[in-house]
């Protein structure tokens, strides 16, 4: 099995634009996410996500989210190795995002 495809911040905010609805799993710490986050996020911190991905649509398009694309790639991986096909991974996290689509969105 390959990893999750990445989504760069642009083809995320395209996406938003054109209407389309992934979740945005965030899986930050709750301080975290205190200084910055996105607009209607789901957020589970990274180490929650073995007992509480149940939680998520297996069904849906499944964006997560990091501060940087690392933990968010981690989360990315093992939900599909519960069988969730539709899973990509933030390339570059909340850094990339502030850098390339949104400059107010705090960096930390």
């Amino acid at each position: 099995m390959s990893g999750p495809t990445q989504i760069s911040p642009a083809e995320l905010k395209a996406r938003l634009e054109a209407g389309g609805k992934p979740t945005l799993l965030d899986v930050r710490e709750p301080w975290e996410l205190a200084i910055a986050a996105l607009p209607g996020i789901v957020p589970i911190p990274l180490h929650e996500i073995p007992q509480r991905w149940r939680e998520l649509d297996a069904q849906a398009e499944i964006v997560v989210i990091c501060r940087s694309g690392m933990r968010s790639q981690n989360a990315a991986t093992f939900l599909m190795q519960q069988g969730i096909t539709h899973v990509y991974n933030l390339a570059g996290g909340l850094l990339a995002w502030s850098r390339d689509v949104d400059p107010s969105l705090p960096t930390y």
